[in-house]
């Protein structure tokens, strides 16, 4: 697999189109700090760690909905294996005039685009959800 965070972000689109409660990704902490990141910001309810068939580390995801539709909107990736997208603290971006969250890799860990300009840290832009 090229690009985990861009397969569990369209795993989360795909299972929020079918109306599924929970989808399943492979873990690994990068994952785990992005839903943290949409846990925080009230994305989806949570995320559990378990185990597949075959022994392999998964996340559990709890997704969330308000009257029948999904909270997530959109989820867009920013920065790809192949284009990593770097930015100053006072060039990342606001999604939908501050509606949305922006999810930032920094040096001082993953966090939205709010807490990254709040400690004055710039770094890679992951994804945007609205």
């Amino acid at each position: 697999m090229n690009d985990p965070i861009g397969d569990m972000l369209t795993r989360i689109r795909n299972a929020q189109l079918r109306g599924k409660s929970t989808v399943s990704t492979p873990a690994s902490k990068l994952r785990a700090w992005v839903l943290d990141v949409l846990a925080d910001e009230g994305y989806i309810r949570g995320y559990e760690k378990g185990t597949n068939a075959e022994g392999h580390p998964t996340l559990e995801i709890s997704l969330k909905y308000y009257e029948g539709t999904p909270v997530i909107r959109e989820l867009k990736r920013v920065s790809t294996p192949g284009r990593r997208v770097y930015m100053g603290v006072k060039d990342v971006p606001q999604v939908r005039q501050g509606l949305g969250v922006s999810i930032v890799s920094t040096s001082k860990g993953v966090m939205s685009d709010a807490a990254a300009r709040s400690q004055n840290v710039g770094g890679e832009v992951l994804c945007t959800v609205f």
